[in-house]
């Protein structure tokens, strides 16, 4: 399943709402992308969402 290996943020579920406010389901995706991290001296392939690979990189420098 998509999931973040950092905060585990997946696919959430709603609904689109029209005009005459039926409802119908869609979901939500979160912005995930394959990373290369250093961890305990190696790289290492994660999955991480956008917002954890910003703040990853704000606490490495």
């Amino acid at each position: 399943m998509a999931k973040c290996n950092h905060c585990g943020k997946a696919t959430t579920f709603g609904h689109n709402r029209s005009f005459s406010q039926r409802a119908t389901n869609r979901t939500f995706k979160p912005n995930l992308q394959k990373v290369s991290v250093m961890e305990k001296g190696r790289l290492v392939q994660k999955t991480l969402g956008a917002k954890c690979i910003k703040t990853l990189g704000k606490s490495a420098s």
